[in-house]
């Protein structure tokens, strides 16, 4: 069946904002060579996208050739303002941007374990309002929190978690109430997923698991370009993984037993402590036996992952992850080798500590677009 007018401009004008949010601005010829459409139809297409205050001029092309130079047209940056915040177990960390992701302004404070859940909330509210100051921004259009923690997939809210600082589930209520945005929550690690995949060490794939290695463990799957969330929204939850080398088993209430336990940060110090190297400088000491000895204990789980899953490649973020880089992740893929028939490439993050707060920038970003564009 053929599109209806109206649909067809609708496709036609969110394909060419796509165009210019991605390549930047262009004339009304580039952007007829990138559509496929007539002249006429990306004359009118430009002329609604001006109307609607979505598109301008900012320049023209042609400078350097005879005859009259060509507008150059590009998406409003201002028509709306983003926000994406970071919210770790004891800070939190913020950046405001334009349409078109570009930051604006960029804010971090700690949050102490002695901080009750109000106090705390209002320290990180009061960082937002700074940071929006600070970008010029009157008002919000989408907010987007990475958190760590089970996102229900009814509800978009983040679970109660005995885990985790109560501040944090209280945090989005308050965001929710106090401001007049779109105000998503997801979890850090998919966050950190979704950047590797748009602008880090995935471009390249449609299939990968990102293993997030920090205080605690967990993991992020992409499948056909896709994020999976699971039934629950606890896909990747493997620092719960069963696993050879630890203490027991994990338990419903507990990670403790379960891969969490061979590959948690303070697991990691504790290995770097046996090997007589300070924990804080282990990961970049380029020590032979303890990034063997680690990489051992990651192919473990790593190699229950890629058996279930066979994404092809895995990707090692996580504080653990980026301080390892390119020396532990190529360990462990050799260490895969050994463990699989599945062929895996194991990469370190490209996008290191900022992946969860890009992610979330992307998200916002994704929200604000969909809004707006036709």
């Amino acid at each position: 069946m053929a599109a209806s007018p109206s649909t067809a401009r609708a496709i036609n004008d969110r394909f060419a904002l796509r165009l210019l949010q991605d390549e930047g601005p262009l004339t009304a010829t580039q952007l007829k060579t990138l559509t496929g459409l007539s002249r006429p139809t990306v004359a009118d297409l430009v002329e609604r996208l001006q109307d609607s205050g979505l598109v301008h001029v900012v320049g023209e092309a042609g400078a350097d050739r005879r005859g009259p130079n060509a507008k150059l047209y590009g998406i409003v940056a201002d028509r709306a303002h983003l926000a994406a915040l970071d919210v770790r177990t004891r800070s939190v960390s913020v950046t405001v941007a334009d349409l078109l992701g570009t930051t604006l302004a960029e804010a971090s404070v700690p949050v102490g374990d002695d901080s009750g859940t109000g106090p705390a909330v209002e320290k990180a509210v009061a960082l937002l309002e700074r940071a929006v100051g600070e970008a010029g921004a009157d008002r919000l259009h989408s907010v987007a929190v990475g958190a760590p923690g089970l996102i229900d997939p009814a509800t978009g809210e983040l679970r109660d978690s005995s885990g985790l600082p109560a501040w944090h589930r209280r945090l989005v209520g308050v965001l929710q109430e106090r401001l007049p945005a779109h105000v998503l929550v997801e979890n850090e690690t998919n966050l950190a997923a979704v950047a590797e995949l748009r602008e880090g060490a995935a471009r390249d794939r449609e299939d990968f698991v990102l293993l997030w290695l920090g205080q605690g463990v967990g993991a992020a799957v992409v499948l056909d370009g896709r994020l999976r969330r699971g039934a629950s929204g606890g896909a990747g939850e493997i620092g719960f993984l069963p696993v050879p080398g630890t203490s027991g088993l994990p338990s419903a209430t507990g990670c403790d037993g379960g891969f969490h336990e061979l590959a948690c940060a303070a697991a990691v110090g504790n290995l770097a402590a046996a090997h007589g190297l300070d924990p804080a400088d282990a990961l970049a000491s380029g020590h032979g036996p303890f990034l063997d000895a680690l990489a051992r204990r990651l192919a473990v789980g790593t190699a229950a992952v890629v058996s279930v899953l066979d994404p092809g490649c895995v990707v090692l973020a996580g504080e653990t992850g980026h301080a390892g880089g390119a020396e532990l992740a190529a360990r462990v893929e050799a260490e895969l080798v050994g463990l699989s028939p599945l062929r895996t490439e194991v990469r370190p993050t490209a996008l290191g500590d900022a992946a969860v707060l890009r992610g979330a920038l992307l998200r916002a970003r994704d929200a604000a677009q969909d809004a707006l564009f036709p």
